[in-house]
């Protein structure tokens, strides 16, 4: 088995710490030692906790978009990757024990006393936005009266919901509920 590198620890720990109990709970000694590193090779690595917050959040959106792709690499038809997106997040939420999405988490920890966390989670969301506009796009060219920025919005604000919804009621029901609703605003 390969080694984990010191800065890959470290930012695995540091995102399992921040997930688990946030960015204001989590301390840099604790970090330092579930890493099992000197306090000397943190500060080689990452200069702040703000810089290891800057990683995790880069770190976890490169983790979710590569997800979603993989999910979506076989699909060809708008409303079957519509579904797959549903069916990812609702993944993402078991897998996790409906611990809710990352990006959510700490922007509402931190609210707007960190604006560049609040810009990155912005855009982190627009990004998922953005792919959901294009799949309805896609799926809007054998249905011109179709009201793509309207569709956009409300699937985007369903499976947000169903994250929300799922975290609280620690099921995956509502995810269901969505991929049906979905459909419903395609046909």
């Amino acid at each position: 088995m390969k080694k984990e590198k010191v800065h890959d620890r470290i930012l695995r720990v540091t995102s399992e710490l921040f997930y688990k109990q946030g960015f204001n709970s989590t301390g840099i000694n604790q970090i330092i030692a579930e890493a099992d590193i000197a306090i000397g090779s943190l500060y080689n690595h990452f200069s702040s906790k703000n810089d290891l917050l800057h990683a995790y959040l880069i770190k976890e959106e490169n983790n979710w978009l590569e997800g979603l792709e993989k999910s979506l690499v076989n699909i060809a038809e708008p409303s079957k990757k519509l579904s797959s997106i549903v069916d990812y997040r609702k993944k993402l939420q078991q897998s996790s024990k409906f611990a809710g999405c990352h990006f959510i988490k700490i922007v509402s920890e931190m609210g707007e006393g960190n604006p560049v966390v609040s810009a990155f989670v912005k855009s982190h969301k627009e990004k998922q936005r953005e792919i959901i506009y294009t799949i309805v796009k896609e799926g809007a060219a054998s249905n011109p009266s179709m009201n793509i920025d309207l569709i956009t919005d409300q699937i985007f604000l369903l499976i947000e919901g169903a994250v929300v919804t799922s975290t609280i009621s620690k099921n995956n029901d509502s995810f269901d509920h969505v991929k049906k609703i979905v459909q419903g605003l395609l046909s």
